[in-house]
């Protein structure tokens, strides 16, 4: 269980945004990719699970896609199709907007995956995407690889979309600390509760301090995840 799930009514929210960068700078891009689809559009999430970005969506179409065999708790009742993101049930050119995001690790043929949102993609239409690089086994066993850049940036020429920003999200610091934090989901469980308390002291300063020091890391080559834009020609 996670930090959020575990402790999000304890922690502040500013110190739990500062723990979960990733998170925290997915909710940004989808912000800000939101804020540049107009009013009118029609948007898909291909791999929805339970569809928490139509939130970041009024006034657009959201349209939520998932296969559903991810997270055993999730509730998929409320997306709005099931179905495999490799034949998406969508004729061509229907949407204005795409997001896939923290999915492409849990599909067997990622090519084939981006070549169908291409696919449902209008001409001139986006794509907000984020894949890790370095991140934990999840959602076994639909759980399948992870990403360079240099991988990204194949799939999306070979899929027939045009990059216009690919970034890392964070270096080997804000990498440190989120493997520090990752102790205290280590020690939840049986007798290992005992050691959670001079875990949380010692990791707690160092993961919220850790981050600020990326500064050092121009290339960040060491990197938890990827977001990047890109659009259908």
């Amino acid at each position: 269980m996670g930090l959020t799930e575990q402790f999000g009514g304890l922690i502040p929210s500013f110190v739990l945004r500062r723990l979960l960068t990733v998170e925290t700078a997915i909710e940004q891009g989808v912000t800000d990719f939101a804020a540049q689809t107009p009013t009118g559009a029609r948007v898909l999430d291909a791999g929805a699970g339970e569809g928490r970005y139509a939130q970041y969506f009024p006034g657009r179409r959201y349209v939520g896609i998932d296969l559903a065999v991810g997270d055993a708790a999730w509730d998929y009742s409320g997306i709005d199709a099931l179905g495999d993101l490799a034949k998406l049930p969508f004729p061509d050119d229907t949407f204005d907007a795409a997001l896939n995001i923290v999915t492409l690790e849990h599909v067997p043929e990622p090519l084939a995956v981006l070549r169908e949102i291409a696919r449902v993609l209008r001409p001139g239409g986006r794509l907000f995407l984020v894949a890790p690089q370095q991140w934990e086994v999840h959602q076994a066993p639909h759980d399948f690889y992870r990403y360079t850049r240099h991988g990204l940036a194949w799939l999306l020429e070979r899929a027939g979309l045009v990059e216009e920003r690919l970034e890392p999200m964070g270096g080997f610091f804000t990498l440190l600390a989120r493997r520090l934090t990752a102790t205290l989901n280590y020690c939840q469980g049986g007798a290992r509760w005992l050691l959670f308390p001079f875990v949380a002291v010692v990791v707690g300063p160092l993961a919220l301090l850790l981050p600020s020091l990326d500064v050092l890391d121009p290339k960040k080559d060491f990197t938890l995840a990827y977001r990047c834009v890109a659009r259908k020609p």
